[in-house]
């Protein structure tokens, strides 16, 4: 009897415990989103290499997917898949940008200061509202530099709002704008193609024509950028820290 009794209560800790383990949910574009054929695809989302950082006392979920915006995440239905998982504790990292600019995509495009604002504050407080922790992140940058060698912006008002809404909610924040914009600048105008996709023809067999993609990352440019992320998600003391390596 009271081996059964034991047992039982091995059963019940363990589901318990179980229960208690946290996820931490990604949402964003395809500079965080996990990529098909990761074993000859030479293109990484930083996302999709973040767990390496982590312990296996949190579970990761990638939602990031390509060509999302704030508003097309939404109006396709991928936030309310997370939302029903959502449970006290978790945290979701939420990113976007790049597409919320493309003016020739209703789908898609978001006014900086209505829409992709007010998207960004309803992903926040309907994370806060399921008891799990939000945090906001600025997008990363492309590989932009000038003929005088000076690292240009592409993402204009994007950026500043995300810093406003993380501002004005408490929300915590990470400035991957920042982080990446220094490790471009470090690597330089032309040693920082490889933290990018440039390919001349026959170079690499998964772009036989090769490739000049100055936004999307390699396999180097996901690393350190999750690296980057990581380390910044350890100094925010939002109870993520303990799950960081």
């Amino acid at each position: 009897m009271k081996k059964i009794f034991l047992l039982f209560s091995i059963v019940i800790s363990t589901c318990v415990v179980a229960q208690k383990k946290p996820t931490l949910f990604l949402i964003g574009d395809s500079t965080m989103a996990n990529k098909e054929n990761p074993d000859k695809n030479p293109e990484h989302g930083w996302g999709q290499v973040l767990n390496q950082f982590f312990t296996a006392g949190i579970e990761i979920q990638n939602h990031a997917m390509n060509g999302r915006s704030s508003k097309s995440f939404r109006t396709e239905g991928r936030w309310n898949t997370i939302e029903k998982q959502l449970k006290k504790g978790d945290f979701v990292i939420i990113q976007f940008g790049h597409n919320d600019q493309k003016v020739k995509d209703s789908t898609k495009f978001t006014n900086p200061y209505t829409q992709y604002r007010a998207n960004l504050e309803r992903y926040v407080k309907e994370t806060r509202a399921k008891g799990a922790i939000p945090v906001l992140m600025t997008s990363i940058v492309r590989r932009n530099f000038n003929e005088n060698g000076a690292l240009i912006d592409t993402h204009k008002e994007y950026p500043l709002v995300v810093r406003m809404v993380a501002d004005d909610l408490n929300v915590p924040f990470v400035d991957m704008q920042l982080l990446t914009e220094q490790l471009e600048i470090a690597y330089g105008p032309e040693n920082s193609k490889k933290l990018h996709l440039h390919f001349k023809e026959g170079e690499e067999p998964y772009y036989p024509k090769g490739k000049d993609d100055d936004t999307h990352l390699s396999k180097l440019g996901a690393d350190l950028e999750a690296k980057l992320a990581a380390y910044a998600l350890k100094n925010l003391k939002t109870g993520l820290e303990k799950f960081i390596k």
